[in-house]
């Protein structure tokens, strides 16, 4: 494993921070003895996370089970990973070990991923998987792992499990900053009408269907699904409904 350089640290310095939390990321490995740890600031990209140098954390600062498992460069590695699946489905930190998948509540979205998932198809004995959904609808992730079997996971979790969700968090957020990746200004300010135009789209009524709702004309529902989008920095009904809904405009229920 290549020891990081030291990066010039400063407060506004985003590369800085991000490099600081990763160490923090091993660290805490090695603290809670899972020191093998695979990072994905993206999982619906291909792209690995790497350093102010372009070099991958992959291959500098973190080290994963099996030498051979050269997941960032495999691009067809989060559709067979059980570990993303999960992060895709489920916004807290959880634990997998002999066939036994849990978290700190009971979260039945877990529950079929359990009889799907095999810890030996990565050298794994025990793994904490800390899944991060961001507001502009990115889900990154990282993954604590031992090859040992026995390891007691359930303890090390119920202790570290706040930690670790807090750290994923700080980690993926500040790396985005960092990558300059995504929107980089989401703090938008949606109208009352905007908001009902796009809720009643994301139920999938039509702008002639709005108009009728809300008694407005049909240019007028037009005019605030475009200004919508305007605001958020998208093109387009589909991504504006999107948008409004991971920024909490839109119940999750209305799309």
């Amino acid at each position: 494993m290549t020891d990081f350089a030291d990066t010039q640290d400063a407060s506004g310095d985003a590369g800085a921070q991000a490099m600081r939390l990763a160490r923090e990321v091993a660290v805490l490995g090695e603290d809670m003895g899972l020191p093998y740890i695979a990072v994905s600031a993206d999982i619906g990209s291909p792209e690995p996370m790497c350093d102010p140098t372009g070099r991958p954390l992959a291959e500098t600062l973190f080290r994963w089970i099996d030498p051979e498992l050269a997941y960032w460069k495999d691009r067809a590695f989060a559709l067979r990973s059980g570990y993303v699946r999960g992060a895709r489905t489920c916004a807290e930190p959880f634990f997998h070990a002999d066939k036994q998948i849990g978290s700190w509540r009971h979260i039945a979205t877990l529950d079929g991923l359990a009889k799907t998932m095999r810890a030996e198809d990565y050298s794994v004995g025990a793994a904490i998987i800390s899944p991060c959904h961001l507001p502009s609808g990115v889900i990154g992730a990282i993954v604590w792992a031992t090859p040992e079997k026995g390891f007691p996971i359930r303890n090390v979790f119920d202790a570290r499990a706040a930690e670790i969700h807090v750290l994923t968090l700080k980690f993926i957020a500040t790396y985005h900053e960092f990558r300059g990746a995504g929107p980089t200004d989401l703090a938008v300010a949606l109208t009352r009408r905007e908001i009902q135009c796009l809720k009643w789209a994301a139920a999938g009524k039509t702008d002639h269907e709005i108009a009728t709702i809300i008694g407005i004309s049909q240019p007028t529902v037009r005019f605030h699904i475009t200004n919508s989008s305007r605001k958020l920095g998208v093109s387009g009904r589909s991504q504006a409904v999107h948008r409004a809904t991971t920024l909490g405009y839109i119940g999750g229920s209305a799309s």
